[in-house]
């Protein structure tokens, strides 16, 4: 660890309604991507931090799982009111912690928390508990209830869009909640604790440990008291915590990766649809699982496709994330930097032509985990780059020559959490929809309303976020006949 006096340091853990020290374990160093010098600090939990917090959750359960709906949803407008006030602070610690563009952070990654918040608000006040099935059979009724103390893991390329998405929907139908953010940008969690201490939930409605996923996230999995396990992360890393959950039997709720698939139609506005396409896979440095990294276009205006490709992607700045602009930033780690280099020299081994970027920092940058923003063409979907879920800012691009053959292109992978259509005929666009597998499919740049759900079929995970789905996800469903 980098001896440093100038360290942010943030070694303690919420449990229990207090910031309590860790029982052991060791210090994280909380790295800034753009300069890859640590800028602050952190404790790495170990089994008891995590056991601590489950008890403090368990012991808190009986009586917020009884609290009203009006209680509830007073503590959850207080922290919208909070969050609202402390938003500036944490938009600078989401640039400082993992690289997102000042401006990125200010408009899309910490407005998410209040985006989502509202949203399950608003579902919240019209959520209903209790339904009768069969008039006919009025004894019989169904009844939604709090599944119980919650494990949340969340990650690091969208930190409070993911936290929101968990802690929000869980406390507000009964639950109390263990989180455990990514140790790679766990500031923002931290900043949230202060947010649900100030708006005053009690004690062990709410609890944070941070740590390593082996560690603490294992720990979590698989203990006894815990309820659900609720993951958002690599499909890998999903795998992981279905397996230390199973010897319990308890629900996992999994968002993990994606290679979603952008069809693009010669009908449509070609200029306008590929553009859009290239900012939005550059989006976030490309650190995004719904990113639309597979753009399949049809062959007749396959390489006119590309050019407007290439030079919409030149247009794309890559540059400091405490610079105000539209510019892109660096990668969140120096893993993750390996990563994609590695799967941009795998695609210019495999075949596929580089039309923009390639191999290395962009031009002005000695330091930092800045990349190239990348564009291959020749690609076929058999190439590991069209199949491995790259996670930075690497568009490939597919040709296809009929309808079906852009279904089957667009559905021959392992991952079914996104897909994009464009084109000009609201027939071909609504008939492609339904045969794509994914769980979303966005149109002619169409964006997800507030409260939709947010999930995917196959390898991209179990269950869905957002509005009375993400609701759902939390609750048990019991009958009453009698």
């Amino acid at each position: 660890m980098l001896q440093n006096k100038t360290l942010i340091e943030k070694l303690n853990f919420y449990i229990d309604g207090a910031w309590v020290a860790p029982v052991g374990g060791t210090r994280i160093d909380v790295i800034n991507p753009a300069t890859e010098e640590a800028y602050a600090v952190i404790s790495g939990g170990t089994a008891g931090d995590i056991d601590r917090a489950v008890v403090a959750a368990r012991r808190a359960f009986d009586s917020w799982s009884t609290t009203s709906r009006d209680e509830r949803l007073a503590y959850l407008e207080k922290l919208v009111d909070i969050y609202e006030r402390r938003m500036e602070e944490m938009a600078e610690t989401i640039t400082a912690e993992m690289g997102a563009p000042i401006k990125l952070s200010r408009e899309s990654q910490a407005v998410s928390g209040t985006f989502h918040l509202k949203a399950f608000i608003k579902a919240f006040k019209s959520y209903e508990w209790e339904s009768l099935p069969d008039e006919s059979r009025p004894n019989q009724r169904i009844v939604h209830e709090a599944i119980g103390v919650c494990g949340l893991i969340t990650p690091w390329n969208w930190p409070m869009n993911q936290i929101a998405l968990k802690v929000i929907p869980a406390v507000a139908v009964g639950c109390t909640v263990v989180l455990k953010p990514s140790e790679i940008a766990p500031m923002s969690a931290m900043l949230f604790a202060e947010f649900m201490d100030e708006a005053g939930f009690p004690a062990g409605v709410f609890n944070l440990v941070n740590g390593e996923g082996a560690v603490v996230g294992e720990a979590l999995s698989s203990h006894p008291d815990v309820d659900m396990m609720s993951f958002t992360g690599s499909t890998r890393a999903g795998a992981a915590v279905s397996r230390a959950s199973a010897s319990t039997v308890k629900r996992v709720s999994l968002e993990l990766g994606g290679k979603s698939p952008n069809i693009v139609f010669a009908d449509v506005d070609l200029a306008a649809a590929i553009e859009r396409g290239v900012r939005h896979c550059f989006e976030n440095t490309g650190q995004s699982c719904n990113a639309p990294t597979r753009m399949l276009v049809e062959r007749s205006v396959y390489d006119a496709a590309v050019e407007i490709a290439a030079k919409a992607g030149a247009q794309v700045v890559v540059d400091d994330p405490a610079k105000d602009g539209d510019h892109i930033g660096p990668l969140s780690s120096g893993a993750q930097f390996e990563k994609v280099q590695g799967m941009i020299e795998k695609g210019i081994a495999e075949g596929a032509k580089p039309v923009l970027g390639g191999l290395g920092r962009p031009e002005g940058f000695n330091r930092g985990y800045f990349v190239r923003p990348t564009i291959f063409a020749g690609v076929n979907n058999d190439m590991a780059i069209a199949r491995e879920e790259v996670f930075g800012p690497v568009l490939v691009m597919i040709p296809f020559d009929t309808e079906e053959d852009a279904i089957r292109i667009a559905n021959d992978t392992e991952y079914g959490l996104a897909a994009y259509i464009q084109t000009g005929s609201p027939e071909r666009a609504q008939r492609v929809a339904r045969k794509l597998r994914a769980g979303m499919v966005q149109i002619n740049g169409t964006s997800r309303a507030p409260g939709m759900p947010f999930g995917g079929y196959k390898q991209s995970g179990i269950g869905r976020e957002g509005g009375k789905w993400g609701l759902e996800d939390f609750m048990e469903v019991k009958l009453i006949a009698g």
